[in-house]
Order: structure tokens, then sequence, then C-alpha cells
């Protein structure tokens, strides 16, 4: 199987059927040495930030347009910097607009369209180039066929996948884990059920020394609904849960309404039970009264081990 360089939106004009199988990542062309300031950090025991952000696809449709929206969203990013965003909704020329406001030389992301190239919605995740590197990643979609682009053969209202990257962390010993980013159907029970039952089987196969993350939109709230008892029950635990400190609570949806102190959570960090959460928050920023999506991004300070 062929080494590659980088790995970029390129992924995004790869074949469908390439782009759901296994691609192991050479280091080659990738910035070898970390930025200075990283490595002070890195000395002091800078946690590994992570956030889950349903982008809300780019519309033209006013208030809430990706030309309004877009600066929001640049301002919240650059001021939280994470070094993993799990993303959810977004398009492809909607993730080419937050590389280049988070940096191109300082991000990258991985992912590729739910119905195959750069067609639909991804579920990219984009990593900060000087802490992290990737090695492998693959998608799978969430259906009885996972390996075929676009597959959607449970009922759901929508094509669901998955996709997941193995990093190293070049800051913490070259510490290797695991990031799997996805968004469950918004229509169907019975899909998330199936859903999250092919999540979990999937995990089962990956190396079980290496610590994971999963972060994602699962569309039920947490601790009311099967789908996280089957998520929990695959070893997993809730970062919100086992914070060391949280932020307030809120419905992660708004839906550009007046926020619900105490609501839902169905956007959501999970983690292997190995990997302690300082923080957890549910970001609440907007400017001017504009939010930069209809979702609010949670996040989670993680030590991995």
């Amino acid at each position: 199987m062929p080494n590659h360089s980088r790995v970029t939106r390129r992924i995004g004009l790869k074949t469908a059927l390439a782009a759901a199988v296994l691609l192991p990542l050479s280091h080659t062309g990738m910035s070898a040495e970390p930025a200075e300031a990283a490595e002070e950090d890195a000395a002091a025991g800078t946690p590994l930030e992570v956030m889950s952000f349903n982008l809300r696809y780019a519309s033209t449709t006013r208030p809430n347009s990706w030309a309004v929206r877009r600066p929001v969203m640049r301002e919240l990013l650059r001021q939280e910097g994470p070094h993993v965003i799990g993303t959810q909704e977004g398009l492809h020329h909607q993730l080419l607009d937050i590389e280049a406001d988070l940096g191109p030389t300082n991000y990258d992301w991985i992912g590729t369209g739910r119905a195959g190239g750069n067609r639909d919605e991804f579920m990219a995740v984009f990593y900060d180039t000087r802490r992290l590197a990737p090695l492998e990643h693959q998608h799978f979609w969430l259906s009885d066929t996972p390996e075929i682009p676009g597959s959607n053969t449970w009922g759901g209202g929508s094509i669901r996948m998955v996709t997941w990257v193995r990093f190293r962390d070049l800051q913490d010993g070259d510490r290797q884990f695991y990031v799997l980013n996805t968004h469950l159907d918004n229509a169907s029970q019975y899909a998330r059920e199936r859903g999250a039952t092919l999540i979990t089987e999937r995990i089962a196969g990956f190396d079980r020394s290496l610590p994971l993350v999963v972060t994602g939109d699962f569309n039920v709230a947490a601790h009311k609904n099967v789908v996280y008892d089957t998520m929990l029950g695959a070893g997993l635990v809730d970062t919100w849960d086992t914070a060391a400190e949280r932020s307030d609570l809120y419905a992660t949806f708004h839906g550009y309404r007046p926020l619900t102190p105490g609501g839902d959570r169905i956007d959501w960090i999970l983690a292997t039970p190995g990997v302690t959460t300082h923080r957890a928050s549910i970001n609440t920023f907007s400017s001017n009264g504009q939010f930069p999506s209809d979702h609010l991004p949670v996040q989670a300070s993680l030590a991995l081990g």
C-alpha cells in the first residue's frame, strides 16, 4: 500500500473507493521540528486540547449565512487554538475557509465527503501540525456496507460516516493515540443505534494499548439514550463526567435561539479510561449576538496517560 508524504484536504480529491481504505502515512514532507514555543509548552505539561464542533454546513441563507458566521468562527477557533477539532457538517469550501483562517502553516485536516470525494458534508479532523503528526487514517460509512462511500442502508435521513486518525504526539514523547469523529443520524433512532454498534465494533479492532478520543454529534442526549449506553459499554468514558473541572452546562444545540442552561448535551467527547480530563467545557462564544454555528462547541483538556 503506497505511502503518502502528507495528509490533507486532498484526500477528498481521491477516488471514492480509495477513500474507504486504510491509508498508512509517512512523516516525510511534514514539519520535522516543532516550534520552540510548543516545546516549552510541552515541557510544562500542556494538555491536549480537543474540540468537537458541528459547524453547521455553509449556506447563503441569512441571517446565519456562512459569510456572516465565518468571522465569528475564525475568532473563536483562533482564540481557543485546539490541537484537535473533530468537525461535523462542514462542506469542502467551508473547510478550506477554516483552514485558511486557522493558518495553513499551523493546521491541516483529514476528511472526505460523506457522499464520496468532495460531495456533501465531511466529518473532518483538523489538527495542529506543530503538535501532532498523522500516521494512518480511515473512513467508513454507517451502513451494512461500511466500505462503500455514500451507503445508507438503515433508513437514516442522511448518509452518515466516520473518519478516524491515528496520531503521533510530537510533544509527548511521540505517544500515539486515536481520534474517531462521527455524526449520527438526526431522523432515525434505529440508524443511530446501528451506527453506534458499528462504531464500537470498529473500535474493538484498534490497538487497545493506545488511548482513544471520540468526538461527535450523536443527536441524542447524554445519559438518556441507548446510543450513549452503547458507546460507554464499549469501554469509553464521558469526559464531561470525568473532568476535574467543568464549565456551566448548556444544551449544545441551540438553533440560533437563546441558550438553554442545564440542557441536553448531544455533542460529546468520549475517551478510554486511562485518559485524564482536566477540564471540560461548553463554549458559548458569540460576537455581537452572532454565534458561529447552531451548535456550541464542546472542549476537553486531556492528558493521554
